[in-house]
């Protein structure tokens, strides 16, 4: 019987409970599980080319015991260091953390019954994805910090509304979410590619999409997530921050969710070109990004970011108002609390559009708060693309200012400039807030019981006395 995605996805990541007592954590599992799949994958789709012969899945598959714990060793290090190409970038350093044959074999073996069909149908990069997200939900794994929730990368494609021959590109891009939910978007604007020329599909395979991801672990599951993807994900193991983020320019579209926090110890980022290096690491991508647009005209970003960067002092004021010279920082998106799987940092989504000069590209800066009065998301309350509706409609409008929607609100460059080039605005008012205020202090509300029950007192006293 063909089993949906979803039952591919529960059965592969319950296999994890047959790793338990080896003491791999969840994370180590989603690796090991990407060595063994990608083998069954390149198989499954006819891409076994890449895959040195006496190494590809037919060889693992029909090996036992501690034969097969010495191949499979031997194949990591073979294809890690003389694979071509991504088999290269899956398999570099990888190391087994599965120390009995019989849990190694298990898997293998669950992994090679399962039917497939269903699952390529659907799409197998859908499988991945979910496995991701399975991976991101766990909180023991750590792996939050990388996955950004699905509807609100939808929302930012969608919004930016990329094109057939532009140049992508997420400089901290994780398992390469955002790159992927634009090739998904594009695939359909464009009846699965079938209407494109060849040179715009040379150019939508080869030059389309890029990323940069820090952590060697990471980039092996983004690379995987593209190879099943149908794309050749030019991802950069590296940090976007040294030097060889200097070399990301020229983009049309960037889409970024950057780490939250400080850099290591502290220290300064090591490329040369950001005028405000500082420890604060969001204030270093947000500057790389922006540089990172041409200045041709229609260079265009959307980047998550955490409330700091709206009101930081320092370098803080001096990016933003930078950001504001050199950019149209048209639209500021006010995110839940809580809806990041990660520690429930408040955070925003910026648009803005590289000017063609470097001065007085914002005007005015529109703000959508989706934060305030609203549910608290988590597993009985998802938080889902139809919470975006009415930002969407406000974003999409020709002329903003006939939007009524009490969320949607501008302030002019001048009264940011007055307000210490401050960003941290647009917040409507908080009912729990003017719930509280209107019944006061405890102490008011206790001299006002009291009083009243006073009253009362002497009320009933009188019709006592009445009575008597």
């Amino acid at each position: 019987m063909a089993l949906s995605t979803q039952e591919i996805v529960n059965k592969l990541w319950n296999l994890c409970n047959v790793l338990r007592d080896d003491g791999i954590t969840y994370h180590q599992y989603l690796n090991e599980l990407t060595f063994i799949l990608f083998l069954k994958m390149a198989e499954e789709t006819g891409n076994e080319a890449d895959i040195m012969e006496g190494y590809r899945w037919a060889h693992l598959k029909n090996k036992e015991g501690v034969p097969l714990s010495n191949f499979y060793r031997e194949l990591l290090l073979k294809l890690g260091t003389e694979g071509k190409g991504r088999v290269q970038k899956i398999y570099n350093n990888a190391q087994t953390s599965i120390n009995e044959p019989a849990n190694l074999r298990k898997i293998i073996k669950h992994i090679d019954e399962l039917d497939w069909f269903e699952a390529k149908e659907e799409g197998l990069g859908e499988m991945y994805e979910g496995l991701l997200e399975k991976n991101a939900s766990e909180k023991k794994s750590g792996a939050g910090q990388y996955f950004t929730p699905r509807p609100l990368i939808n929302v930012m494609v969608r919004l930016l509304d990329p094109k057939i021959g532009e140049r992508l590109n997420d400089p901290a891009c994780g398992t390469y979410g955002f790159m992927i939910a634009a090739h998904d978007y594009l695939r359909q604007q464009h009846n699965d590619f079938y209407d494109l020329t060849t040179t715009q599909n040379e150019h939508l395979q080869n030059e389309q999409y890029s990323g940069c991801e820090l952590v060697p672990d990471t980039h092996r599951l983004a690379m995987m997530n593209a190879f099943l993807h149908g794309m050749h994900g030019n991802i950069e193991l590296g940090d976007s921050l040294s030097s060889m983020g200097e070399s990301i320019k020229n983009k049309d579209v960037v889409l970024a969710n950057p780490p939250f926090g400080t850099k290591k110890g502290g220290e300064n980022p090591t490329r040369s070109d950001l005028v405000y290096p500082g420890s604060n690491k969001q204030l270093n991508f947000l500057q790389a990004i922006y540089r990172s647009l041409h200045q041709r005209g229609g260079a265009r970003a959307a980047v998550v970011l955490p409330d700091n960067v709206l009101f930081e002092d320092g370098d803080g004021q001096k990016v933003r108002a930078d950001l504001m010279d050199k950019c149209d920082l048209h639209t500021i998106l006010r995110l839940p609390t809580g809806i990041f799987y990660a520690a429930g940092v408040k955070t925003n989504v910026l648009f803005f559009e590289r000017g063609k000069t470097d001065k007085g590209n914002t005007d005015e800066v529109w703000y959508y708060d989706l934060r305030t009065n609203m549910p608290k998301f988590g597993k009985r309350t998802p938080f889902t693309e139809a919470h975006f509706a009415d930002f969407e409609k406000a974003y999409a409008a020709k002329d903003r200012k006939k939007i009524k929607d009490e969320r949607w609100s501008s302030i002019s460059r001048e009264e940011i400039t007055k307000k210490n080039d401050s960003l941290d605005l647009g917040l409507i008012a908080d009912e729990s807030i003017a719930k509280t205020e209107d019944i006061g202090e405890p102490l008011d509300i206790a001299e006002a019981a009291l009083s009243e029950l006073a009253a009362i007192t002497e009320e009933l006293n009188a019709i006592i006395k009445e009575l008597s």
